[in-house]
């Protein structure tokens, strides 16, 4: 779906301080969403966590560094970074130009996934979330 210039799949959930997830058996990848990436304008440098740090939901795990500002990157859910996205050292830009896809960020086990989707919104309601900030 679309909604004021910004993509947001359907099929994934996201989190309030604008990253998304998407989860598949007990694996989830994470990312910032399109609103996060065009607010930050031009990413420069991406900080990704360590693999096989226990994160919890709602946790810093690195940061968005762009010409403007430095953002933290909160995570979704709760568990063990598996893998990260390694692309993102040698070109941040992903973030900008597929932050759905080749601009992922980490991907996570999932500690528990039922108990972190009580805090995370459908896509429309962070469609409706974004048009609120938007105001």
């Amino acid at each position: 779906m679309r909604v004021l210039d910004y993509d947001i799949p359907d099929d994934l959930y996201y989190s309030r301080e604008h990253e998304w997830v998407s989860a598949k058996g007990k694996t989830a990848v994470i990312g910032i969403t399109d609103y996060a990436q065009k607010s930050l304008h031009e990413v420069v440098y991406v900080e990704t966590p360590k693999v096989d740090n226990q994160i919890q939901q709602s946790q810093s795990i690195g940061s968005v560094e762009s010409v403007k500002s430095v953002s933290d990157i909160f995570t979704p859910v709760s568990g063990r970074i598996i893998e990260i996205n390694e692309e993102l050292a040698e070109s941040p830009e992903l973030v900008n130009q597929d932050p759905y896809g080749k601009g992922w960020i980490a991907k996570i086990h999932l500690a528990n996934f039922d108990e972190d989707m009580k805090k995370l919104l459908t896509a429309k309601q962070y469609a409706n979330y974004i048009k609120s900030l938007e105001e």
